[in-house]
């Protein structure tokens, strides 16, 4: 298991800012790629954003020119910086890592408890 942690959900207006963490614990391990994705209610869960371990970066169209995710390698950790909000961003944000563990090779998809991110108008 490699425990994600979240944090840096809250409350904001929309326009303003916020900075979602997320960090992976342990070291028996290597990432692969980390990301971040959303679900509102009622909707299904959607890709943010993710960055590989060789730089490569996706963006979902909605989120393109405001979001910008960036990674920390050395301590394991992403982040996701969320500029010009806006209340259709509104939504529970889960962080997904994809690991592969340093004994066994295989491969493994983690996902984080989620936190919430309200933009009102």
């Amino acid at each position: 298991q490699v425990p994600l942690v979240e944090s840096g959900g809250g409350l904001v207006q929309a326009g303003n800012s916020l900075r979602l963490s997320c960090a992976a614990s342990g070291s028996s391990f290597s990432i692969n790629a980390m990301g971040w994705y959303r679900q509102a209610p009622g909707k299904q869960r959607e890709l943010v954003a993710f960055i590989t371990n060789g730089g490569n970066i996706n963006y979902a169209n909605s989120v393109k020119g405001r979001f910008t995710i960036s990674r920390d390698n050395g301590k394991n950790t992403a982040f996701l910086e969320m500029n010009s909000l806006k209340p259709e961003d509104t939504a529970v944000y889960y962080c997904n890592a994809e690991v592969t563990m340093d004994r066994t090779g295989i491969q493994y998809r983690y996902w984080g408890q989620g936190t919430q991110v309200t933009v009102s108008s």
